[in-house]
């Protein structure tokens, strides 16, 4: 890919736009779909629980997370307005259980102690004041919570030729020591390794990723 698409592909997968948008955000869920699941089985999700996603893309693993349990809350937040538009539409048969957000990414729109489980998978690149939103995810926790942060890490992301546009790239110990500096106490961290295929070609690439099971 020349440099101008890679800068539009790494714009997009920031904050999906318009009928490019609507393709990375298909793209991204195929490529994202096993660190999502993944993500959704370490919250341990337990029946009647409410459950924050940040950055929910175009949400089409939706089903599988209303699955695991009776009653449960969903609630996406996204700064992508097409993505806002796509979850919605995908996920019409949970109009009565889910609400998708859409917010400027980095004020939490939500009260204090709103949330049993929050995740996010592949967003925390973007985070303009990381340590300050961490403290926003805090005060939306509730105290015997469970925050899932999954990223994939620096060694594998900078192979990648779009993460020099504007990412933020981090090790296991980069985001530890991010994550230490807000009002978080505990975090556990696992690593994983899965083949996928590339975003920018047909090649099948290792992805290394983390996922941190985070505690107040």
């Amino acid at each position: 890919m020349e440099k101008d698409e890679l800068k539009i592909l790494a714009q997009n997968l920031a904050n999906p736009q318009g009928e490019k948008g609507i393709e990375i955000g298909e793209m991204m869920n195929a490529t994202n779909i096993s660190m999502t699941l993944e993500s959704i089985k370490t919250l341990v999700i337990d029946d009647e629980q409410q459950i924050l996603e940040i950055g929910h893309g175009n949400a089409a693993h939706l089903k599988s997370l209303m699955s695991l349990a009776k009653n449960l809350r969903y609630t996406g937040i996204d700064i992508s307005e097409t993505m806002h538009n796509e979850a919605k539409r995908l996920n019409k048969e949970f109009e009565s259980e889910a609400d998708f957000v859409l917010y400027e990414g980095k004020r939490l729109p939500f009260r204090d102690k709103s949330f049993d489980k929050i995740f996010t998978v592949n967003t925390v690149y973007f985070w303009e004041n990381p340590v300050e939103f961490l403290n926003e995810i805090y005060r939306v926790l509730k105290d015997d919570g469970t925050f899932v942060l999954t990223f994939g890490q620096r060694v594998f992301m900078e192979k990648l030729p779009f993460t020099e546009y504007d990412f933020t790239l981090y090790s296991n110990n980069e985001m530890e020591e991010l994550v230490s500096k807000s009002q978080f106490k505990r975090m556990k961290t696992s690593e994983r390794e899965e083949e996928i295929k590339s975003k920018t070609g047909n090649e099948t690439i290792r992805r290394i990723y983390t996922i941190l099971t985070i505690k107040k």
